[in-house]
């Protein structure tokens, strides 16, 4: 699954083509393409859909998102190891 997820701007390499930044999603960094958002300012909030920050989100509510996606589990699937993702899911359906 692929989800528009809420990150902050850590830092913006502007001599980059195109425009790219460091985003942090509540602890998992990656970078992301500004180039839809080339006024964004570090510290900023913004809304990134595979590798695309496509819009600015205010902090109280990305926080919220971020939040509620990490209780359902959705980072883990967003970020984590695909390996080990798929060594789970394996070993989940042999359970069966």
């Amino acid at each position: 699954m692929c989800l528009a997820v809420p990150g902050k701007v850590v830092s913006i390499d502007r001599d980059a083509s195109p425009l790219t930044g460091l985003i942090d999603f509540g602890g998992v960094r990656k970078q992301a393409c500004l180039e839809y958002l080339p006024d964004v300012r570090v510290g900023e909030y913004v809304i990134v859909h595979v590798g695309f920050a496509l819009q600015r989100l205010d902090e109280e509510s990305a926080r919220a998102s971020l939040e509620l996606f990490e209780q359902l589990g959705l980072l883990d699937e967003e970020f984590g190891d695909a390996w080990e993702q798929a060594a789970r899911q394996r070993n989940g359906s042999e359970a069966r």
